[in-house]
């Protein structure tokens, strides 16, 4: 039985994971896949997770976390969400790192459920945007009270997913960029399901759908249905050329207002993302899924 582990990153998902996954249950039940509720999970695990100083993790928690999520099933593959497993996004970014307890909360998770078993999945997303996201989603609006006073300019995914490599060399990890998700979501969604590349897979232009206009929408649903034959790639264009000419501007474009940083900041730090990016694709045991 495989755990599939999608841990956020923040602000780069909102349950749209579960929402389109689930919309082909009756394809996942032929396939062995269960998606659990996420309130049959979610504070279960953090409560074991955060009380194991106190109470060490038995063999008797993961009974009962299969037993509530599953009942009498066994399934061959399980897909969990929760993009506060390694906190809440105030303890996001710490002494220059992002998600600085990633490590040990892998590691107790492992406990409950052997590592050979899991397997990561995280979006990541430029730190241009995603710190100015912690600083609107905190109570606190001081980019430095938020991050701990850490150094925008030396936050880098790839030291995050390599502490994991490391730490759990047995768990696989799969990584794509918030901002191409629009073009991947079908691929994103059948490797979770683990399924064939090419099985049609539901939920697939969720995405589109909240970001294009309902007529460039409409458009681009009438073009595909008129071109079945399409391939991943020759689809992928086709949304990008829908999106250059049909998505809502406002859902798109990020408001980046954070107190001192000029454009030429902001663009030193997308760089440097994309940089960083390429080194994530080179680390082994990562599946870095692109357009």
């Amino acid at each position: 039985m495989k755990l599939v582990l999608h841990i956020g990153a923040h602000f780069t998902d909102e349950n749209k994971l579960v929402k389109s996954l689930v919309k082909n249950a009756a394809k996942l039940a032929e396939h062995d896949v269960i998606v659990p509720e996420p309130r049959s999970y979610r504070r279960q695990i953090r409560d074991i997770m955060d009380n194991v100083d106190t109470y060490p993790i038995v063999p008797a928690h993961r009974d009962s976390l299969l037993r509530g999520m599953l009942g009498d099933r066994l399934p061959d593959r399980i897909v969990l969400s929760n993009s506060n497993f390694f906190g809440v996004p105030r303890g996001a970014v710490r002494e220059n790192r992002i998600y600085p307890n990633a490590v040990e909360r892998l590691r107790d998770f492992a406990k409950i459920f052997h590592a050979e078993d899991i397997e990561v999945f995280i979006a990541i997303r430029d730190p241009a945007t995603f710190l100015p996201a912690l600083v609107n989603g905190s109570t606190e609006k001081s980019l430095e009270t938020v991050t701990g006073g850490s150094t925008p300019m030396a936050l880098r995914w790839s030291e995050l997913i390599m502490r994991i490599r490391q730490a759990l060399p047995e768990v696989p990890v799969t990584v794509w960029c918030n901002e191409d998700t629009p073009l991947i979501w079908e691929e994103v969604l059948r490797e979770f399901a683990g399924f064939d590349p090419n099985m049609p897979i539901d939920g697939g232009s969720d995405l589109l759908s909240s970001i294009m206009t309902p007529q460039g929408f409409g458009r681009y649903q009438s073009y595909v249905a008129s071109h079945p034959d399409l391939t991943e790639m020759q689809k992928r264009r086709v949304i990008a050329a829908f999106l250059d000419k049909f998505a809502i501007e406002e859902e798109v474009e990020e408001e980046l207002d954070l107190p001192g940083w000029s454009e030429d900041f902001v663009e030193a730090m997308s760089d440097a993302y994309d940089e960083d990016v390429f080194l994530i694709e080179r680390i082994p045991g990562v599946t870095l899924i692109t357009p």
